[in-house]
């Protein structure tokens, strides 16, 4: 097995600027977005109050897959992440499939973000057809990423910190309307309304965790990240527990609160249950305000999304998987070719939208779930085959979390499980008939790469032969 750093060799080139603080926060940022203010609708959609047991199940899976990524990633720092472990410890074809599976989630997460602004825009522009949003907000982020990467992590921090901010806030108001105000409307009672507690059954709620997945996609972007982090040991640490933390507190909570300010039916008559909560309760324009907050939360997701897509871009073109030009870094240290060709979901979204508007958000969330539990399982499958090497050698992590590695086999079959689950859900029926044969072509892609690869070495071997042999035998 050749060394991991050959590997990271090959992707030198980008700043390491980020601190861990940064980093928690580009975690946070990708992953409090749609999927919690726009995603739980869905999933309250299915399970009704026991939204917050299929959102207890996701977190659960969302920390064995940190546990297993922090162990990797403490011990090889590297832009390539996850995709640079499954090469090394699987072989070549994994390393593939799981850059360019997961390149292509984020770069259509992207136009899933993007699409709910649309949506979030309608709230005070009904008038503008949604598409327009699409086009100016993309535009924008799309130059923040060409900025350097120490500007982006600013921002990045600073877009987390008012999400942060505002679903603390939130909890607090939702916290004393159901426990303290008084108000017999709110409470807990709500979540044995309209049907009770699991008003689908037990498939509503396990339906419910598809979502759940999708929301906390991106708390994998700490690994990525660490690849430009200033010390990446300590940062990586530091950011997997604070990220892990805050992430179950912010899902688990405010969707309890939610849950018991209204009944479900009443919950789900907007766009976004958060804005819908605060146009229950009636404070004066506090659903224009909690409106502004989620359009920061998926200009956020976003941003990191675009960010992570292209480090990804980046790291395939390093090593040879992609055309090299996506390589290049500019002066400012940013892979500007990669960050261009990674803006195809915003395209997407906005021919989708145009299209078929209503239809929008649906479609681009279902599409971009297949290269999401793909990833997630390669993730599982890769740490059991980075434990399994290590132990080989009689090595031992230089950072290890209790349970990782049962907890990636676990992992790994829960994901199998969501995927197969996908095909009995109208919301994701298109979501394996899209992903198979997409993971197909990216096969039969790497199968042709390999074969130009073997072609390139025997036209050089070829080449230096009659050279070889005529200095033979002029000697």
């Amino acid at each position: 097995m050749a060394e991991f750093t050959d590997i990271q060799t090959r992707e030198i080139g980008l700043q390491k600027a980020l601190t861990a603080r940064q980093l928690s926060m580009i975690a946070l940022g990708g992953a409090i977005g749609t999927g919690l203010f726009l995603g739980s609708r869905f999933a309250i959609g299915f399970a009704g109050p026991s939204v917050v047991l299929s959102y207890l199940i996701g977190g659960m899976i969302a920390l064995l897959l940190m546990a297993g990524l922090a162990e990797m990633t403490v011990q090889h720092p590297t832009s390539g992440s996850f995709g640079a472990y499954a090469e090394h410890y699987i072989g070549p074809l994994a390393g593939f499939l799981v850059r360019y599976m997961y390149w292509g989630c984020i770069v259509l997460a992207v136009g899933t973000e993007v699409t709910a602004v649309g949506e979030y825009m309608q709230l005070w522009f009904p008038g503008i057809p949604p598409w327009i949003w699409v086009v100016l907000f993309g535009g924008a982020l799309i130059l923040v990423n060409a900025m350097n990467v120490k500007s982006f992590g600013t921002l990045e921090y600073w877009f987390s910190a008012i999400k942060v901010f505002a679903i603390l806030a939130f909890i607090v108001v939702a916290g004393w309307l159901v426990f303290f105000s008084g108000d017999q409307k709110r409470g807990l009672h709500n979540w044995g309304a309209e049907g009770g507690f699991m008003p689908n059954g037990l498939s509503g709620m396990w339906f419910a965790v598809i979502v759940s997945i999708f929301s906390y996609l991106s708390i994998e972007m700490i690994a990525v990240a660490a690849g430009e982090a200033a010390e990446p040991e300590k940062a990586v640490k530091k950011a997997f527990k604070v990220t892990a933390f805050r992430l179950l507190i912010f899902y688990i909570l405010t969707l309890s609160l939610i849950v018991s300010i209204a009944p479900v039916s009443e919950i789900l008559s907007g766009s976004s249950p958060f804005v819908t909560v605060m146009q229950v309760i009636g404070i004066p324009f506090a659903d224009s305000v909690l409106n502004f907050v989620v359009i920061i939360a998926a200009l956020s997701a976003m941003n990191s999304q675009l960010y992570i897509s292209t480090r990804m871009m980046f790291s395939l073109s390093r090593a040879g998987e992609a055309p090299e030009v996506f390589g290049r870094v500019g002066r400012n240290g940013a892979p500007l070719n990669a960050l261009l060709l990674s803006t195809g979901g915003i395209v997407v979204a906005t021919v989708i939208y145009v299209l078929n508007p209503d239809q929008a958000f649906t479609m681009m969330f279902a599409i971009s779930m297949f290269g999401a539990l793909f990833t997630w399982f390669m993730i599982f499958v890769t740490h059991v085959a980075f434990r399994r090497t290590l132990a080989a050698r009689r090595e031992k992590p230089k950072y290890t979390v209790w349970g990782s590695r049962i907890g990636a086999i676990v992992g790994a079959l829960l994901m199998v499980a969501i995927a197969a689950s996908t095909a009995l859900t109208e919301e994701f029926r298109a979501t394996l008939p899209f992903g198979i044969p997409c993971l197909v072509i990216a096969i039969v892609a790497f199968l042709l790469v390999q074969r130009r690869r073997r072609r390139t070495a025997a036209d050089l071997e070829a080449a230096d032969a009659p050279t070889s042999h005529g200095k033979n035998r002029d000697s």
